[in-house]
């Protein structure tokens, strides 16, 4: 019996000094690591991406606005903003768009933050964010604000995003301009 607990003793201590599978130990320690790093880096680009199209759209569709290239409504310019906004899916149902006045007596400060789409309910007619084109010489804001699902919502920054009732993130985009002055002013 004692010889055999010297064999095992002998071969355990011949086994713990063994250096085969030695890498294994580290990679399974910082691959976890290595992968959130890798989802979160795709997940922030793919969130950079809509970023930049959707700041570019609505500053090429405000320009067309401001220069007084475009005249339309609410929907016809949400058109706009997502004809130029091609990484966009779903675009006119994830977008709003909002435009209004800023008062130049009051400069009263925006109540609010911006409208969003709520996805979870269908879109009523009231529930539309305010849309008023102005006139000339007017101060105006814009801001557009579009809803998107993370690439990877369970895992690094997907898992960190701010998001609302439907797991979707807002993305928004805001500017201000000043209306061409009428003829004759």
């Amino acid at each position: 019996m004692k010889r055999q607990m010297t064999s095992v003793r002998a071969w355990l201590w011949r086994k713990a000094r063994e250096e085969d599978g030695s890498a294994t130990i580290p990679f399974v320690i910082f691959l976890p690591f290595f992968l959130t790093l890798v989802i979160s880096s795709l997940e922030i680009g793919m969130v950079m991406m809509r970023q930049v199209m959707l700041e570019r759209a609505v500053d090429l569709s405000v320009r067309d606005l401001r220069l007084d290239l475009w005249s339309g409504d609410y929907d016809q310019f949400k058109d706009l903003v997502c004809s130029r906004a091609s990484v966009i899916p779903d675009c006119r149902n994830v977008i709003a768009v909002e435009l209004r006045p800023v008062s130049t007596i009051t400069w009263e400060p925006l109540a609010s933050g911006p409208t969003c789409v709520d996805r979870a309910e269908e879109v009523e007619a009231e529930d539309l964010p305010e849309f008023v084109p102005g006139e000339g010489d007017e101060i105006m804001l814009i801001r557009a604000c579009a809803k998107f699902d993370p690439v990877f919502p369970t895992t690094g920054l997907g898992l960190q995003l701010p998001k609302d009732n439907t797991g979707a993130y807002a993305l928004i985009s805001s500017t201000a301009f000043v209306n061409e002055p009428e003829l004759g002013s």
